[in-house]
């Protein structure tokens, strides 16, 4: 029987999948409620794959073996619903090509630090020389490189939505950074339900496979006691000593596996702040699993230039720093970024709210905080939240004019920051677009 695959959502995981799935013999169908790039169009036109946009042809579509979703398409879609109530298996793109590679795979996820931790782990493994690619959530699809460039080992950053649409996938090494309110509008505001998705990392793993997780987190540290799971358990924690895994104590990272250990001081770690150091103790702890010298775990740790839109110092103009933070797109990482402003600091903030709670910011915005400008379509929440708690707030409508209000409002040894806690699709693309055109917003200054 033909196998027929037909992939919602025109975009990096969907092209790449259908380039996999073109490879292996599938009838490939791809289908866009909105448009598809022209890139993406043009890589789907060589392979020789069918596709549509601006809409979704249902009799093209409810006849397929298999379905793959991309991430960004929610459950509750119409089609979706039809293809679930017809019994066909709607699964995700980490899914899919999973079952076309034998390689080593670490898989993280978590609320905030997942993009540094992969990019962190990643850099480790080059560096030691391994044959091993960074894909999923960001850069490349984990799809297109099985295809086209494939590796021993990767290292793949996952969104709980696409741990949505998981049914075997089982990493070898599963890291869960921590675990924070976010995307609960796609999980009925059930943070439970939100919680369950990200733990499905380690739901078909084994006694021989490994999560590692943030065991400072309340929520993390819970969940795994009503709900154990059958992989080795390696925590790391700020603060309290682990017979197995990391911590830290006086200023020194301290990881032990079995009887394999490794230390470093916290002042050696390219990345500064309390939670690059919990992001450093993760990807030390995958590169010791996989064996890879200390030497190269230190060197790559002190080298480490950062992930782009994350704490990203821009520039310095008239003494004023500016910190392009795009990537926050909730309160955690936005906390974060506050916590780790050590001058007085012009904030940056908004966007399409995910049902945020911004009171555990409070006390930061106190602090730390001289002035805040609003930058999104609707900006009442935060109004209502801030107002009372800084002299000077105001809304602007585009991100130059928010740059201009911030060099005016800002003075000599201040901080700019721009940290949104928010989506940005209601004024941007992405919250790519939102940290280069506050880049180069600030650029021409």
């Amino acid at each position: 029987m033909n196998k027929r695959i037909v992939i919602l959502g025109g975009g990096e995981s969907g092209v790449g999948t259908a380039i996999l799935a073109k490879q292996k013999g599938y009838e490939v169908f791809v289908s866009d409620f909105g448009k598809i790039k022209e890139s993406y169009k043009n890589v789907l036109i060589h392979f020789e794959i069918d596709w549509e946009e601006g809409g979704h042809t249902e009799g093209l579509i409810l006849n397929a073996t298999v379905v793959m979703k991309s991430p960004g398409i929610p459950d509750s879609a119409p089609i979706v619903k039809k293809l679930v109530g017809k019994g066909v298996s709607v699964i995700s793109e980490i899914e899919f090509a999973s079952k076309f590679t034998d390689a080593t795979i670490i898989g993280i996820t978590g609320s905030n630090g997942k993009t540094t931790t992969t990019m962190l782990t990643g850099h480790i493994l080059e560096t030691a020389g391994l044959n091993a690619g960074v894909a999923g959530n960001i850069g490349d699809s984990f799809a297109k490189m099985v295809a086209q460039d494939p590796k021993d080992l990767y290292t793949l950053e996952i969104s709980s939505f696409q741990l949505d649409g998981v049914v075997n996938f089982a990493p070898h090494i599963a890291v869960l950074t921590n675990i924070t309110p976010d995307h609960l509008d796609r999980y009925e505001y059930d943070f439970e339900k939100y919680i369950a998705s990200k733990f499905r990392i380690a739901m078909n793993q084994t006694e021989k496979d490994y999560l590692i997780y943030d065991a400072d987190d309340p929520v993390i540290t819970g969940w795994l006691e009503k709900h154990p799971v059958k992989s080795q358990l390696l925590p790391f924690s700020l603060s309290k000593e682990m017979p197995q895994g990391a911590y830290i104590k006086d200023n020194t990272i301290n990881l032990k596996i079995d009887n394999n250990q490794f230390t470093m001081t916290t002042q050696q770690l390219a990345l500064k702040g309390q939670h690059n150091a919990k992001n450093a103790m993760a990807a030390a702890t995958v590169a010791n699993l996989l064996n890879i010298r200390k030497a190269t775990i230190r060197e790559s740790l002190e080298g480490f230039q950062g992930v782009e839109h994350r704490l990203e110092q821009v520039l310095k103009i008239g003494n004023v720093q500016y910190i392009n933070d795009s990537k926050a797109t909730n309160v955690n990482a936005t906390f974060y970024a506050l916590d780790s402003m050590s001058a007085p600091t012009v904030w940056i903030v908004g966007g399409v709210d995910k049902g945020n709670d911004y009171r555990d910011l409070y006390p930061l915005i106190n602090e730390k905080v001289k002035a805040i400008i609003c930058l999104g379509v609707d900006n009442k929440k935060l109004l209502d939240h801030f107002s009372n708690m800084v002299e000077i707030i105001v809304e602007t409508p585009a991100m130059t004019e928010a740059v201009k209000m911030a060099y005016k409002i800002a003075e000599k040894g201040d901080n700019v920051l721009l940290s949104p806690a928010c989506a940005s699709f209601d004024l941007f693309d992405n919250y790519e677009d939102r940290g280069r055109q506050f880049k180069n917003a600030v650029r021409n200054l």
